[in-house]
């Protein structure tokens, strides 16, 4: 096992690896995450009442959130692909700051963690909320997506503060 601060995805010759985790026992994880996209307040409105012309946003956004959390690993190069048992994806409008909130929680029974799945789930929320509306707002700002908690594996818990 890796030293804490240790960089695990490079050998003792600076080449990139996926980390070899054959050895570990599955076990529960968790990871839950959240990103925020601003825009005018009239994007918002239009949002809420369904009035996109492409759509349902929150509704194509959480799909498409769903869809890239299970591909994680196709996406991000030293990824391991994962057994994912449950993935939800929420939007909260905040109209006093004309924005939404999305937050994920991404679990599973397996022997490496799920924080790039839960992390992934938020960014390309996000950026399906930005597509379905760019036509009516190309100020929309996406920002903030990390990490607010997670359990399980030899770290243990963490709780952004």
């Amino acid at each position: 096992m890796a030293n804490p601060g240790e960089l695990t995805h490079m050998d003792s010759q600076g080449r990139l690896k996926m980390v070899d985790v054959s050895e570990k026992e599955p076990t529960w994880r968790e990871a839950r995450a959240e990103s925020f996209v601003s825009m005018n307040p009239e994007t918002l409105r239009r949002i809420s009442v369904g009035e996109i012309a492409k759509g349902n946003v929150f509704e194509a956004a959480r799909l498409a959130g769903i869809m890239a959390a299970k591909r994680t690993w196709e996406l991000i190069p030293l990824c391991h692909p994962l057994q994912l048992t449950g993935i939800e994806i929420e939007f909260l409008p905040l109209s006093d700051k004309n924005e939404v909130r999305i937050s994920s929680k991404v679990k599973t029974m397996d022997r490496t963690g799920v924080e790039m799945e839960a992390l992934v789930a938020v960014a390309i929320a996000a950026l399906t909320i930005y597509d379905m509306c760019k036509a009516i707002d190309r100020e929309m700002t996406i920002r903030e997506a990390r990490l607010i908690w997670k359990t399980g594996g030899k770290s243990g818990t963490f709780q952004r503060s």
